[in-house]
């Protein structure tokens, strides 16, 4: 049941990590460990996704091309960062992070408004430097990460909401993939839970994705803001 809720959350906002994570905590496995655990696990969750945003995905080859070299980079620090330092004090900031990335969700539209008249560089610039710093706190740590990338691309590049959740979708898969990798070579992953995590998870993404592509635009955000807000308060309740 992890798996799949975690899968159906990322297909439709990301941050399944807020619904599997928890579970292995309470199963015994230690927090490291759980974390990378969950990433590995939930990894198919995120194919499920780009498959259910496949129409949404067609013709953003241009943008996928521009993002990826920043994707990658964040993946690749946040992976690093996480082995490297006790996990305890970015779990600490990171309901602060999702709120965060809530406020600039929600004021989306406005913002994007606001910046209509700014340059294609200074649109190119911001995307990037937040897609970086997005894919950065993704593969540390997960949870926020498509409402994070939702905010960013948003006002950076608007466009349709089921658009940006394909975009966000296919981010959201290459940075998982890159923590993914990084932790089968140098941590160690709960293998008997990550596998129970894996096969739902990919049930549950293509769910999410297919579930999010019927919902309108207004109710969509919404739902995105309260899975968000919902996420920060389970990690600020411990």
């Amino acid at each position: 049941m992890a798996g799949l809720g975690a899968g159906m959350v990322n297909g439709i906002a990301g941050g399944g990590t807020l619904v599997s994570f928890p579970v292995l905590l309470a199963v015994g496995v230690p927090a490291l460990r759980a974390n990378v655990t969950s990433t590995v696990g939930i990894f198919p969750g995120y194919l499920g996704g780009v498959a259910g945003f496949r129409n949404e995905i067609t013709g953003q080859k241009d943008r996928l091309r521009a993002l990826a070299p920043v994707a990658v980079a964040g993946g690749i620090a946040g992976a690093v960062l996480l082995l490297v330092t006790p996990s305890g004090a970015f779990s600490r900031a990171a309901p602060y992070l999702i709120l965060v990335s809530c406020g600039l969700f929600a004021s989306q539209p406005f913002l994007a408004r606001r910046l209509e008249r700014a340059s294609g560089r200074s649109r190119r610039l911001l995307a990037q430097g937040g897609v970086l710093l997005a894919c950065a706190y993704g593969s540390y740590f997960g949870a926020g990460l498509g409402v994070l990338l939702l905010a960013v691309l948003g006002i950076a590049m608007p466009d349709g909401l089921t658009r940006m959740s394909g975009l966000r979708s296919v981010i959201s898969l290459g940075v998982n993939m890159i923590a993914a990798a990084i932790f089968l070579i140098a941590a160690h992953v709960a293998w008997a839970y990550a596998g129970l995590l894996a096969v739902a998870s990919l049930v549950g993404g293509y769910a999410g994705a297919r579930l999010a592509r019927r919902v309108p635009a207004g109710p969509l955000r919404v739902v995105i803001i309260l899975i968000g807000i919902a996420a920060a308060a389970r990690l600020l309740a411990g």
